[in-house]
């Protein structure tokens, strides 16, 4: 069933001008927002950086101009990684799997069924939602650890791979006492209360940081 409730917005690119408006009407008459483009210039127009309500995008692969792929490439190199169902001709398959490799999230060959696009569309918005928000949260990391001095990483990295303030002194060198002020301070920083949630902190970060 698709679930609307947090109202985002469908953006639609198709140089076809009635088949935009069939898919528009389509997404629309299930409760979904809809912003139709004539072509991914218009799209990038109207677009310049990430909506705050977007969904994902629906994206015809072979078009006058730019092309769905290049767009795709251009949102990439700006930094912008939406969610992409694209839609693709008899023979596109090739670029489709170009486009997945790239990061879209799916695609359809037309004539595609109206219930296979939007089952594609929920899915593609459910899984914007979860990198919107993994990507919230590792910037919340990254402001937090930032509050570190370079001594504290280096003492924060060993108690997140939990080592005892012992270890974390014969490792680096200094004394048994510093470690824990360092700890202590680590702690009231980074608004945690114990090496687990500090581990777990870091790897938000950085999926490496702790090897």
């Amino acid at each position: 069933m698709t679930d609307c409730s947090n109202n985002p917005v469908i953006h639609v690119v198709d140089d076809d001008a009635a088949f935009r408006r069939s898919l528009v009407f389509l997404l629309e008459s299930l409760g979904w927002s809809v912003l139709a483009h004539a072509s991914a210039a218009d799209f990038l127009t109207a677009c310049p950086r990430p909506p705050t309500d977007f969904g994902c995008l629906v994206l015809d692969i072979r078009m006058p101009g730019m092309n769905g792929l290049e767009l795709q490439q251009t949102l990439r190199a700006r930094g912008w990684t939406p969610a992409v169902v694209f839609m693709t001709g008899h023979g596109d398959v090739e670029l489709a799997v170009q486009a997945m490799k790239q990061g879209a999230f799916d695609f359809l060959e037309k004539p595609f069924r109206d219930q296979a696009l939007l089952d594609a569309v929920a899915a593609a918005v459910r899984h914007g939602d979860t990198q919107r928000i993994a990507s919230q949260l590792r910037e919340q990391a990254q402001t937090l650890l930032a509050r570190l001095t370079p001594r504290e990483r280096e003492v924060a990295r060993l108690v997140a791979c939990g080592h005892p303030n012992k270890q974390v002194a014969r490792d680096l060198d200094i004394s048994e006492k510093t470690v824990h002020v360092h700890r202590q301070h680590v702690m009231e920083k980074v608004e945690v209360g114990s090496a687990a949630e500090l581990a777990r902190l870091m790897l938000r970060v950085d999926p490496r940081a702790l090897d």
